[in-house]
């Protein structure tokens, strides 16, 4: 068996960083940006006042001078004349700066009467000025790739570009299979269960940025298998995601189904739990991951493995789960032959991080996974912890 890192390596290789699409700024967010952008003007494009008050010159902007008012500048209705020695400009927040008035004077700062100003301080070293250009130039570029933000939403606004270059969704096609698969709201036998995890796969997929697609469930049949297949290539999915039947027992049909369809396999089994029969391989440019059927399993190796698959398909650089430290609230045993990503929560304190591993781990309960913030990870022949040692942990909300 090989070790997570290797199986992470290796799914990566299968995976290739997508086309790209014009998107409308409105439907940008969460998309990755696929191309650097640059700015189309300075920002902000002419020097503005940063407050409400009077435009002067430096010379004139000491205490007792009286200066007239010679015109108005407000935001998008700039005054077009030149501020001469004893002279003023009314002027509010936003608003272009007149030419020959090299800083403002805040209107608590002054005394009006009629078309003359006093000033009752002298303005000290604020110039109440935001300079042209401040912000950004003109060459001012936003580097690639990067997921957008709402804040980048703001910026590339600014930077004057009604639309962006993203890197295209990637589809994910995701199979379920078994005869003792229903889907909720049926009328499971008492040999029946529920699918379950292919909801949790479906909405991780969609914050990560992918086009996730549930196809029927697959029962436990070779020619169901090989039409469910052909219903995800004729989709045109870029990963096709089987959950369950990726053992070795008799019923475990899928890298037989695998194999009939032509995928080349790039690994069977790795040592960690859980999640020991995750299998990868490729079409052509068709990636394939193939889950445990247990719940838990199939979703921690959805973080582990198929999100940064999907990540990879963006072209983003940073694709594998962020690891943190904490401290152990409570000591743990010594560790197996096989990497074991434990359910637990951690919590910030005002000193450290620390973590709690819960007590049941069994790769089905769907309960501990549901109170679970991270994946706390036990290293292979990992050594007895002791509470308030380091460990890594993996945030997963």
């Amino acid at each position: 068996m090989i070790t997570v890192e290797q199986a992470q390596a290796l799914c990566l290789d299968l995976v290739q960083t997508g086309p790209s699409e014009t998107a409308p700024l409105a439907d940008a967010q969460g998309k990755t940006l696929a191309a650097p952008l640059q700015a189309k003007r300075d920002q902000p494009p002419f020097s503005a006042s940063a407050m409400d008050g009077y435009a002067v010159r430096r010379d004139d902007a000491v205490q007792d001078a009286k200066l007239d008012i010679v015109g108005e500048s407000a935001a998008g209705h700039g005054w077009d004349g030149t501020v001469q020695t004893g002279q003023s400009v009314r002027i509010f927040t936003g608003a272009p700066v007149p030419d020959g008035a090299d800083c403002v004077v805040i209107q608590e700062n002054v005394t009006t009467d009629g078309a003359q100003v006093t000033l009752t301080e002298s303005i000290g070293n604020n110039m109440n000025i935001r300079p042209q250009g401040a912000d950004f130039k003109i060459d001012y570029t936003l580097k690639a790739p990067r997921v957008i933000s709402a804040a980048d939403l703001a910026l590339i606004a600014a930077m004057n570009h009604p639309d962006v270059a993203v890197t295209r969704k990637p589809k994910v096609a995701l199979i379920s299979t078994g005869d003792e698969l229903l889907m909720p709201g049926g009328d499971p036998s008492p040999n029946q269960i529920i699918a379950s995890n292919v909801f949790a796969l479906q909405a991780m997929l969609r914050d990560a940025g992918a086009k996730p697609n549930i196809l029927p469930i697959a029962p436990d049949t070779p020619d169901a298998l090989d039409e469910v297949l052909g219903q995800a290539s004729d989709w045109g999915a870029d990963i096709i995601v089987t959950i369950g039947g990726a053992s070795v027992g008799d019923h475990d049909l899928v890298a037989p189904a695998l194999d009939r369809f032509g995928v080349t396999r790039s690994f069977h089994k790795i040592a960690m739990r859980p999640g020991k029969p995750l299998m990868a391989g490729a079409k052509g440019t068709t990636a394939f991951l193939g889950l445990p059927g247990n719940p838990v399993s199939a979703i921690v190796c959805g973080h582990l493995f198929l999100l940064p698959m999907v990540r990879r398909a963006l072209g983003q650089s940073n694709v594998l789960p962020r690891a943190v430290t904490a401290r152990l609230t409570a000591p743990l045993p010594k560790g197996g032959p096989r990497a074991h990503y434990m359910r637990a929560r951690f919590e910030e304190g005002a000193e450290n991080r620390t973590v709690t591993a819960f007590d049941k781990q069994d790769s089905s309960m769907l309960t501990v996974l549901a109170d679970a913030n991270c994946l706390l990870l036990r290293p292979i022949d990992d050594t007895a912890k002791d509470a308030g040692d380091p460990v890594t942990i993996y945030p997963i909300t």
